[in-house]
C-alpha cells in the first residue's frame, strides 16, 4: 500500500536519515520504534510530507508521492497525529473534528450547518457527550483522543499515528490501546510509539530505527528473538 525506498535527509552537516526503506502493508498496523534522536519523528515527516527527502522514493498505492506537500498527501487518503498536540484549543471537539472533514474544505471553510458523520467521529474515539467542550477544556487523555478523531475524521486510508501515548498514564494508554485495536479492523495504521509494550501489543510488524537508519525490522515475536533487542529494554517485554 505505501513504500519509501532509500529514503535519505540531510539538515546542514546532519545526516538524520539514511538508506531508510519501510514498507507498510494494507490491513495491517506497523510500527517504527528506537531511541530518542534515531530519526522516528523525521522519517514520518518526509513520508507524509512535512519535508521532502534528499534522495529516495515515496509511493502510496503505486502513484509517486515524493515530495509532494502536505495537503496534496492528505487528499490522497493519509492522515496523520502529531507527537506535540496540534488542536484549535479555543474551537469546540465537534468543531475540530469538523474542520478536518471533506465537507468542510467543499464549504470554503463555512461552519454553517451539520456534516455527515461528524458526532460519530467523536463517539467512535469516546468523546460522545463532550461535543461542545473546548479543546483546551478537555483532559489531557481526552485531548490525544481528539486528535486521533481530527484524524479520522479526513476519512483516510492509511493513518499515521505520532506517539500517541505520550504523556498519558496507564488508564488512558489503555484506553488509547483500545482505541487503536477497534481503528486497526478498518484502516491501515502507521505508528510510531516509545512505550514498546503498548507497540508490541498492537502491532503485526515494526521496523527499528537507531542513528537514522532501520536496524532491525519483523513480528513482534521475531524482535524479541533479537540479538540487539535482547541487550536492550526491549527484551524485557515478556
Amino acid at each position: 500500500m505505501f513504500e519509501a525506498s532509500r529514503l535519505h535527509k540531510r539538515f546542514g552537516q546532519h545526516v538524520v536519515l539514511e538508506d531508510v526503506s519501510l514498507r507498510f502493508e494494507a490491513g495491517r498496523l506497523s510500527g517504527i520504534m528506537g531511541p530518542n534522536g534515531a530519526g522516528k519523528t523525521t522519517c514520518f515527516n518526509l513520508l507524509t510530507g512535512r519535508y521532502a527527502p534528499d534522495r529516495g522514493k515515496v509511493t502510496f498505492e503505486g502513484r509517486d508521492i515524493t515530495g509532494l506537500p502536505p495537503r496534496t498527501i492528505a487528499r490522497l487518503g493519509i492522515s496523520r497525529s502529531f507527537q506535540v498536540m496540534n488542536l484549535f484549543d479555543d474551537y469546540s471537539a465537534l468543531d475540530n473534528v469538523r474542520v478536518a472533514m471533506p465537507e468542510m474544505r467543499a464549504r470554503g471553510f463555512s461552519m454553517l450547518g451539520a456534516f455527515r458523520g461528524e458526532t460519530d467521529v467523536l463517539a467512535r474515539v469516546g468523546l460522545a457527550g463532550k461535543e461542545n467542550v473546548k479543546a483546551r477544556s478537555l483532559s489531557y487523555g481526552d485531548r490525544r483522543a481528539l486528535e486521533i478523531g481530527v484524524a479520522l475524521a479526513a476519512r483516510p486510508r492509511l493513518l499515521f499515528l505520532d506517539e500517541p501515548t505520550a504523556g498519558l498514564g496507564t488508564e488512558a494508554t489503555a484506553r488509547i490501546a483500545r482505541l487503536i485495536a477497534e481503528l486497526k479492523r478498518s484502516i491501515t495504521i502507521v505508528m510510531i510509539e516509545h512505550d514498546m509494550k503498548f507497540l508490541f501489543g498492537l502491532a503485526d510488524h515494526i521496523y527499528v530505527m537507531h542513528w537514522g537508519q532501520v536496524i532491525a525490522q519483523g513480528s513482534p515475536a521475531m524482535l524479541r528473538a533479537n540479538p540487539w533487542v535482547q541487550r536492550s529494554n526491549l527484551g524485557q517485554l515478556g
